[in-house]
């Protein structure tokens, strides 16, 4: 884009990625190379003048190369979501506006395909919108955006093939066909899809709910919150995931557990003696300390499985949360939030269960 700033200087470009601060990232870094030596040496051998930026902050950048009247700028970065009323431009620039949330909620892939078609209504006559990004869901945005051109892992001759093996390793089978093969595997064998939302959900729903949390103690483990809330049928959930261990973890589930106003907190004593619980009711905490005796897979693939339908996950589940869950298998070399999601709905389902 700092290219074309200097080469077509009265090219008027809107720059889209997901969220503003993603779009501020870029348009500072731009701004710093325009700012650069290279640039002003370009530019003068161009113009016969000093380059100097004009706008330059978060959003706009222009500089005095531009000797159009249009009073727009140069470069405007914009969030997807954000309202495009009025602004045109001719060239649509959109980078990554399809992410780990279109895979994960249908609100969100609908919003950002709608969100892409209104650029169509902001594009000059002459204008063009050109898109870079992967693709995450078989629905998703990218789907809508024509002459697609494929560079996925194997093409580009970027990493070898020893390299592709090694992250292939590291990753679940539908995370690394989205992010280096670039296309949807089957779901034919995944237990969980379609996972649905509480969008502009509040803590106050949660509220006399009781938790869940699967503790990781060091190696690839992760440490996973689970609140719940039973309301007739459904179960209103939100998830937290950390790569931390637990004792890194203490504070954070303290907060939750009073900002939703959970009751208690149950966690298995199997694998630390009851040490999680010590510390969990040191910091106040009512806790429903357990022994595990239930196969892990069979607990997720009954209890998870069976409720799947009824779970209505809050907005501010992180999406590593989710994500953990959509790719579970008996094999997944990552479980815990399915686990503690499981766990849960054992907990308030099955009354003949007893830790």
């Amino acid at each position: 884009m700092s290219n074309l700033m200097i080469i077509k200087p009265n090219l008027a470009i809107d720059f889209f990625r997901k969220t503003d601060d993603d779009v501020k990232e870029i348009v500072t870094q731009v701004s710093k190379i325009l700012k650069s030596e290279t640039m002003q040496h370009l530019a003068h051998k161009i113009y016969d003048k000093p380059l100097k930026l004009t706008v330059d902050n978060a959003q706009e950048l222009s500089t005095n190369l531009k000797t159009s009247t249009r009073g727009v700028s140069q470069l405007l970065g914009l969030g997807i979501k954000t309202s495009i009323t009025g602004k045109h431009g001719d060239l649509i620039i959109t980078d990554d506006i399809v992410n780990l949330l279109d895979r994960i909620s249908k609100p969100e892939r609908d919003r950002i395909k709608s969100a892409y078609m209104e650029l169509q209504n902001i594009k000059n006559r002459t204008g063009r919108i050109l898109n870079t990004g992967t693709p995450w869901h078989k629905e998703d945005a990218i789907t809508d955006m024509p002459n697609k051109h494929i560079y996925d892992c194997y093409s580009t001759g970027l990493i070898t093939r020893e390299k592709i093996e090694e992250i292939r390793n590291k990753m679940t089978p539908s995370l690394f066909a989205a992010n280096y093969e670039l296309k949807h595997i089957a779901d034919g064998d995944a237990l969980f899809t379609n996972p649905q939302f509480i969008l502009g959900s509040t803590p106050d729903l949660l509220y006399n709910g009781i938790a869940h949390v699967d503790a990781a103690f060091g190696g690839e483990d992760g440490t996973a919150f689970t609140g719940l809330k039973q309301l007739g049928n459904l179960f209103l959930v939100v998830g937290k995931r950390w790569d931390k261990h637990i004792d890194d973890c203490m504070s954070e589930i303290v907060n939750l557990m009073k900002y939703y106003r959970l009751g208690s907190i149950a966690v298995e004593k199997n694998a630390d003696k009851g040490y999680v619980a010590q510390n969990l009711t040191k910091e106040g905490l009512i806790v429903d300390d357990y022994d595990e005796h239930m196969n892990k897979y069979i607990k997720i693939s009954t209890y998870l499985r069976k409720n799947w339908k009824n779970i209505r996950f809050l907005e501010e589940t992180d999406p590593e949360y989710i994500n953990e869950i959509l790719d579970y298998n008996e094999n997944a070399s990552h479980d815990d939030s399915p686990d503690t999601l499981s766990s849960i709905l054992r907990k308030v389902t099955d009354s003949d269960w007893l830790y």
